[in-house]
């Protein structure tokens, strides 16, 4: 079974070498949000590559059959800036043969929303909205 806390770790941490032995060497990425499409090395280099030092948890994990979805909360360790992501992994083993990403910025409702005057924060912890 594949380490998929293990997988965030690597990822938030950008460390190059420890992210390649999750992928499958055939393995595609998407990021739907910017219509970006990269193989494991150009992912890897735009991870890595990204300003900033990175922290987060996973707040969500699902698994059906060789898919696993997961729902992660990743910010700056400054705290500047704060991401949900939505990743679904497909899996060949213990390794990541296609990775679909849905990243979205964390930040207040619009104003013409909040002019409304409906809705609730969810939750927040450390200064962050909380799943």
């Amino acid at each position: 079974m594949m380490d998929i806390e293990g997988f965030w770790r690597a990822v938030l941490r950008q460390d190059a070498e420890a992210i390649r032995r999750f992928f499958h060497e055939n393995a595609s990425i998407r990021w739907h949000c910017t219509n970006e499409r990269f193989n494991v090395e150009e992912f890897i280099r735009a991870n890595c590559e990204y300003p900033g030092e990175w922290d987060g948890e996973i707040a969500r994990t699902e698994r059906f059959g060789e898919l696993l979805v997961t729902v992660t909360h990743v910010y700056s360790k400054d705290r500047e800036l704060s991401f949900h992501v939505v990743s679904f992994l497909t899996l060949s083993g213990d390794k990541i043969l296609a990775l679909d990403e849905y990243w979205g910025d964390d930040g207040a409702a619009p104003e013409w929303r909040r002019n409304l005057h409906i809705g609730q924060p969810i939750n927040f912890r450390n200064g962050f909205p909380a799943m």
